[in-house]
């Protein structure tokens, strides 16, 4: 399975399900896509532990009135269907409420600071 989806399904279900964080293989890509919801605020921390010699990645997620802040999650480039956004195609997901990932030149950006940075890129998901 895509261990992108996997990753961001698991932070949907551990909210729902009320858990504190999360633990997910460690990869580079997933270090700046948990670094990306740090930023914008979805996750509250992001540490790389060792777990039986092998690195994992801590996830702490952050809850507003004991609801998850991430309630949702949309994935848009799977690995069957790649799909690129340009600066003109970025806009605001839920009236500004959500948050667009992209895989830019510049990195794990969210879709506010792409469109700021004038640069477009691979769309991994939308999540509010």
């Amino acid at each position: 399975m895509d261990p992108i989806s996997n990753m961001i399904i698991m932070l949907k279900n551990a909210g729902l399900a009320g858990k504190t964080t999360v633990t997910v293989p460690y990869s580079k890509i997933k270090n700046a896509i948990g670094q990306c919801l740090k930023k914008e605020g979805y996750i509250s921390d992001v540490s790389q532990k060792t777990k039986k010699d092998r690195p994992i990645l801590k996830l702490s997620l952050v809850y507003i009135d004991k609801n998850p802040k991430i309630s949702h999650i949309e994935r848009i480039s799977k690995q069957s269907r790649r799909v690129y956004f340009g600066v003109k195609d970025i806009h605001p997901v839920r009236n500004g409420f959500g948050l667009l990932v992209l895989s830019t030149p510049k990195g794990i950006l969210g879709g506010k600071e792409a469109k700021k940075e004038q640069v477009g890129g691979e769309a991994l998901f939308k999540i509010w």
